[in-house]
């Protein structure tokens, strides 16, 4: 799908150069955007690299395993009977606490094992409340080192690039609290539907 957005994009500027008669700047713009993609790149992967070393250290050291232990009470009334389930509620608060230190890539394995605990003790049928809520809190995740943007906003020239780290926090935090209030307010029509 995404392929196709690009490819409908790339004839919509083709046809809009030919069209006003800019087709130089528009194949112009093309292989000038390339390259800069190509050095905002590598720009990143230094910062990239020095962030996922220092989250590595923070779970080589036990950090993010004991905010996981910190987590579990504040998630087990989001997932009902599932958070009487040790090994579920170990692997969402594992998972939730990956996000929150900017670990994204320890967080998808955490979060498709929570899921398939989750989803199995559902019995392993339809869209299970539990499997939603993790969706929800991995997608919609508080960071509380938003290391990502952070690079992003150096490369492109920040002269100090966490100084967002504030509206980040409201922002994600906002955005999870809407998420999962407006899951809960609209579930009973959705199961009405099936």
């Amino acid at each position: 799908m995404l392929s196709a957005i690009w490819v409908v994009f790339l004839v919509l500027a083709l046809i809009c150069g030919a069209l006003t008669g800019r087709l130089d700047a528009v194949t112009t713009a093309v292989g000038t955007g390339a390259g800069e993609a190509v050095t905002l790149i590598i720009s990143i992967a230094g910062l990239m690299c020095f962030w996922s070393g220092i989250m590595e250290l923070v779970q080589a050291s036990g950090l993010a395993e004991k905010l996981s232990h910190m987590l579990m009470p504040m998630l087990r009334p989001l997932f009902g009977k599932a958070s009487a389930d040790r090994e579920a509620m170990e692997a969402v608060s594992a998972n939730v606490a990956a996000n929150l230190l900017g670990l994204s890539n320890a967080a998808t394995p955490l979060g498709l094992r929570a899921a398939d605990r989750l989803y199995t003790l559902e019995g392993r049928h339809g869209s299970p409340d539990t499997v939603l809520t993790l969706i929800t809190l991995n997608t919609a995740s508080i960071q509380l080192i938003p290391s990502t943007v952070a690079a992003i906003r150096a490369a492109c020239g920040a002269s100090s690039p966490f100084d967002i780290m504030l509206p980040v926090w409201g922002a994600s935090i906002f955005s999870v609290a809407v998420v999962l209030i407006s899951g809960r307010l609209m579930r009973p029509w959705f199961r009405a539907g099936n």
